[in-house]
């Protein structure tokens, strides 16, 4: 089924409407994640903990939901296999939450894992793109000559480096996050028709 060009431009109108309806609600979030981006950059090591616990309760959450489905649904097939996942979330979030300091350093391992991956996969895809002679690789290329710096840099200074690396990180993407809702926040209010 394809969706004709009138169909389109009645779904752009109307998405346009409610982000212009909305544009405040836009804002505010955009405000309070730019704030508390700010607050984690200014106080990384609370900000580390802060997000160790919260990863904590989600997998907590997430373990002890799993385990009362399994359980309700225990003739379904792969009752052991979702058992199995529920224990895990349930033991992975007990011990988050029970010494976020130590979690925050495995966490740090795994953004450093992250970092690495990410940054061979983006060279590899802008060396890509250099071979089909298209625009823009080099862009690609600096993020993940970036991601492997920020790996070493976080991996060498390890241990101390887990206090404060996740918090800093957090607070960046919350900054960037904010000021992104509250430019398409001003986008949405300044583009509506009608507007006096």
């Amino acid at each position: 089924m394809s969706i004709n060009r009138p169909d389109i431009a009645s779904v752009q109108r109307a998405v346009a409407g409610a982000l212009h309806e909305h544009w405040v609600l836009f804002l505010v979030e955009g405000v309070v994640l730019f704030v508390l981006g700010l607050t984690a950059i200014a106080l990384p090591p609370l900000a580390t903990i802060a997000a160790t616990v919260i990863i904590g309760w989600l997998f907590l959450v997430s373990g002890v939901m799993g385990l009362l489905t399994t359980f309700w649904m225990r003739k379904a097939p792969g009752f052991w296999w979702s058992l199995l996942s529920a224990v895990v979330g349930i033991v992975v979030g007990v011990l988050l939450l029970a010494s976020p300091l130590r979690a925050a350093l495995s966490l740090t391992i795994v953004l450093v894992a992250f970092f690495i991956i990410e940054g061979v996969a983006s060279i590899m895809f802008a060396l890509e793109h250099k071979r089909e002679l298209s625009g823009r690789w080099g862009w690609m290329l600096a993020s993940g000559i970036v991601d492997l710096v920020l790996s070493a840099m976080i991996f060498g200074g390890l241990p101390s480096t887990a206090a404060w690396a996740i918090g800093l990180l957090v607070g960046i993407n919350l900054v960037f996050g904010g000021s992104a809702l509250i430019a398409m926040a001003l986008h949405a209010r300044d583009a509506a028709p009608g507007r006096i």
